[in-house]
This record gives structure tokens, sequence and C-alpha cells, in this order.
């Protein structure tokens, strides 16, 4: 793991480590929750006739800073469902992000969409609270997580409905989502050492996901031409944050991301594991 990774990951792993609830107790929470809206198949129906849009709602990032630190998340979610989003994504990591758990609580409130958890899952409590804060997908991230807890956490989510984003970043980690069976797939075009973006980095990994995964690029996507070329390159969606959350007009700029033709994926070409 890079640095900025490591850092917040030893942070919620602390969190984990000095969480007393019962784990029954939480799991029963979970269990109780409201059904989940189904996120994978939201964008596996929109990507039949274009291009989904995740529109993320965050104050602020480590490599960025601050990006409107008085977010209204539920306003940000009815400008991006007026856009046409598909799909949304929260922040609730606090620390670093500004995020809360009543972020995802005030979006899921406001609008109909699937959402998605964004944070840093590293136990099975975590994946029980994202139900219970009322996501309806939970992101692993594969650089931050053994092979055990990736099948794990994965197997929590799907015993409670949820779908898992299981986010990549290399040909070595994308092995390993797929070894785990992923079926909703995410590469994050970030670098893990230095936080730069490679915007052909989903272009390259693209063509080792299988065509029955729903495959979404995250980070670097700042404009419809950006979105239009991902689509290209076969995936479903575009995970899209700091330019929808600092644009003018959050509505606009999602409706100028979304609705590109995807294009149908091949059959996964061999990949070898980044060194």
């Amino acid at each position: 793991m890079g640095s900025y990774l490591s850092d917040i990951v030893a942070a919620h792993r602390a969190a984990a480590d000095a969480d007393r609830r019962p784990l029954e107790s939480v799991r029963a929470a979970a269990a109780a929750a409201d059904p989940p809206r189904g996120f994978a198949a939201a964008l596996a129906r929109q990507a039949s006739t274009g291009l989904g849009v995740i529109a993320e709602v965050k104050r602020r990032s480590p490599s960025r800073g601050d990006l409107d630190p008085g977010l209204d998340p539920a306003a940000a979610a009815r400008d991006y469902a007026r856009g046409g989003a598909t799909c949304l994504s929260v922040l609730t990591d606090h620390h670093y992000f500004g995020g809360s758990p009543e972020d995802l609580a005030a979006v899921r409130g406001a609008v109909d969409l699937p959402v998605l958890r964004k944070d840093f899952t590293v136990s099975v409590a975590d994946v029980y609270d994202a139900r219970i804060m009322g996501a309806d997908a939970v992101l692993l991230i594969v650089a931050a997580l053994s092979d055990d807890e990736l099948a794990r956490f994965s197997d929590t989510a799907g015993e409670l409905g949820l779908d898992a984003l299981v986010e990549v970043h290399d040909e070595a980690e994308l092995e390993r989502a797929l070894a785990a069976d992923a079926r909703l797939v995410g590469v994050n075009q970030r670098d893990l050492e230095t936080f730069e973006v490679d915007g052909r980095r989903a272009e390259r990994l693209g063509a080792g996901i299988p065509s029955g995964i729903v495959a979404v690029a995250e980070s670097g996507v700042r404009d419809g031409d950006d979105a239009a070329r991902l689509a290209a390159a076969g995936f479903a969606a575009v995970l899209v944050g700091e330019s929808l959350v600092r644009a003018g007009d959050r509505a606009a700029a999602v409706a100028a991301m979304g609705g590109h033709a995807v294009a149908p994926r091949p059959s996964a070409r061999p990949m070898r594991a980044s060194g």
C-alpha cells in the first residue's frame, strides 16, 4: 500500500479493534434494515442504453483539500438525480474526507437511487454498518485487504443483499478480485503512492475484466470527453466526485457525462501481475 492509504487503513483498523459492540447485535440490526435497492443491477440496466454515472458526495479529500466544506448532502443528491445519475456514492469517513454516516442517511432519504458507502472497509462490522446506514453497496479495496478478508467481506455483503464494489489499481489486484469472484469491479486511476491520476489506467486494466462483470472507472473523470472514452473502453459507469462537487450546475455536469454508448468488452485477455 502507498503511504496515504496505509495511514488511513491503519486508523480504520485501530477503530475496528476498539469497537466493543457485540457483533451479533450489529448483524441483527443490519438484517432488519430496509431492503437494498440493487446497486449493481441499476448499473447493468443503465449500461444497456448508455454510460451510467455514480455521482459522489464528499466535502474534501487528502489530495485536494476542501472541495465544498458546507456541502448539503441531500441537496447534492437531488441535483445529481435531476441530472440523471444512476447511483450515488457517499464518503462516510470524517477525519480524512469530512463525511459521516448521517450524510449517507440524508442522501438515501432524499432520492430513490442506490447508494454506495464509500469508506475503508476493514471488518465484518463495517459491512454490517453500511447496511444499517442505508447503503446498497460497500467498497472493498483490494490493496487494503488480505484474500481472506476480501472473501469474508464479500460473502457478508452478499448475505445482506449488498453489492460489493471491489476496487483495483493494477493487474495483480485485478487477478485477486477475479479470484474472489467479484461481480462489480472498480478501476481506480489514482496512484496509491503518489496520489496522482493516470487517465489511461482504466483503459489498460479494462481489457482484463471479463465481459460478464460490471466495470466501473473511478477517479480522474473530468468531463464528458473522459466519460465517452471510458464508455468506448467498455466501462458500464464512471464514479465521479471532485468535478461534480465543484461544478456550478451539478445536474448539468452529471448529464454531460452520462449516456455515452458503452462498447462491448471482449473476453478478458491473459494478464501478468505487475511487479
